[in-house]
């Protein structure tokens, strides 16, 4: 045998060797990839029936676990409350954990509760008590100096609201029952828990988990109604729900719902509010909001110059401690609005086609638009109202007027000018 020919044989020897060792090295991690495939798969399919146990299969699994909390183990509430039972009467809500949530909060137990889907129907009763502010309640987080992200419409041609972490959307249903009983409207929320820092962007949700929650609450609200043998279905939301705008912000730059309050210049007066806490306008918005608050300045200001003159005023301290709420209940919601009330703890109702107050500084105006009723409310916060109810019973006239001319409403009922005095 020459050299050469020897040489030939080492070469194609080594090239068989290689060759086997690459065939075994192939071999092991074809097993391997089987086998995290597998888990991979099983551990999907898991979730999925986790999420569809406790929801009834009404939330769209793949939207949840397409959520940012949502990797590792999941698993859901076993308990009576949270999973949904529809034959238990309505509204109800399921609870889905992730150890993906768990590891980022640190949790003793490695997994947290990270999604919470509701569903309920309108009417059903005492539980459709809607309240606006009371006057001791806060529009702002008293104990932090965070900018206030108030809800806004979803947009897109559905009834929906987006908070700071949640999507609730609203579906007309005239022909459906829930537990025997007609119904008129149903509704769906998806919302993330207390998602903290590791899942939020400046204080809210992020693009892709706002855009997932549209899809999940668009989705369970689709199921139910046909559960519920409701015609109606939603139309998919907008494929880039708007993020939240932050307030509180100067009046002379409000646009959306507080628009009407620059118009008028009403901020020029010293004794009235110089911000607001607005949201895009939206007739299809069930609950709409105008805030409007004293900056620090400006309530600091005013208590020297009057508050500081009448006993028991303290100075404000806390971001929009003094302010003035304004809301529009539309539809359902406004056949059962209820204000504050110090009489015998029991709420006074705002009654579709009438116009007053409660005994604490609430009024509540109604109109009437494309056949529903609309109720529109104002309330005045603790100790602010000692100061301004007669200035601000044209700022209520103002905003009523705004709201019915806007969603083209008639048969509007305002409060008496003998309402609006101070307490």
């Amino acid at each position: 045998m020459t050299e050469t020919s020897d040489a030939v044989i080492r070469f194609v020897d080594q090239r068989d060797g290689m060759r086997k060792c690459v065939n075994v090295l192939l071999c092991v991690t074809a097993v391997v990839g089987i086998g995290l495939s597998a888990t991979v798969l099983w551990r999907n399919l898991n979730a999925r029936h986790q999420i569809n146990e406790a929801c009834a299969g009404l939330v769209p699994a793949g939207r949840v676990l397409a959520l940012s909390p949502a990797g590792g183990t999941i698993s859901h509430r076993l308990a009576d409350e949270g999973t949904i039972e529809l034959d238990g009467g309505l509204p109800q809500d399921c609870e889905i954990f992730s150890t993906e949530a768990g590891q980022k909060h640190h949790t003793s137990s490695g997994e947290r509760w990270f999604f919470t889907a509701t569903v309920g129907v309108l009417p059903t009763g005492a539980e459709d008590q809607w309240m606006p502010e009371d006057p001791l309640d806060h529009l702002a987080d008293p104990y932090s100096d965070d900018p206030t992200y108030p809800a806004e419409p979803m947009g897109g041609g559905i009834s929906g609201a987006v908070t700071a972490t949640s999507v609730t959307v609203r579906l007309s249903c005239t022909d459906g029952t829930s537990g025997g009983d007609p119904i008129k409207e149903l509704w769906a929320r998806a919302a993330l828990m207390d998602p903290g820092p590791a899942f939020l962007e400046k204080g809210q949700l992020t693009s892709h988990d706002r855009n997932i929650l549209a899809e999940t609450a668009v989705g369970t609200a689709n199921n139910l109604a046909e559960r519920l043998d409701c015609t109606n279905r939603l139309a998919d939301p907008p494929e880039n729900v708007p993020a939240l705008e932050e307030g509180p912000v100067p009046a002379g730059s409000a646009d959306g719902t507080c628009a009407w309050y620059h118009k008028a210049d009403f901020a020029s007066d010293r004794q009235l509010p110089d911000q607001v806490l607005e949201s895009r306008t939206d007739d299809k918005a069930w609950d709409e909001r105008c805030g409007l608050t004293l900056s620090g300045t400006r309530a600091n200001a005013l208590w020297e110059s009057d508050a500081s003159k009448i006993d028991s005023f303290e100075r404000p301290s806390q971001p929009a401690e003094w302010y003035v709420s304004l809301h529009t209940y539309a539809g359902e919601p406004a056949k059962n609005v209820y204000l504050k009330s110090d009489y015998e703890n029991v709420p006074t109702a705002a009654v579709p086609g009438q116009a007053g107050r409660s005994d604490r500084p609430i009024w509540w105006a109604s109109s009437v638009c494309d056949g529903k009723p609309q109720i529109h409310t104002m309330t005045v916060s603790y100790p602010y109202n000692r100061l301004t109810i007669p200035a601000l019973e044209k700022v209520f006239r103002a905003y009523v007027t705004d709201v019915v001319a806007r969603r083209g409403c008639t048969d509007t009922e305002l409060p008496a000018a003998s309402t609006f005095y101070a307490d």
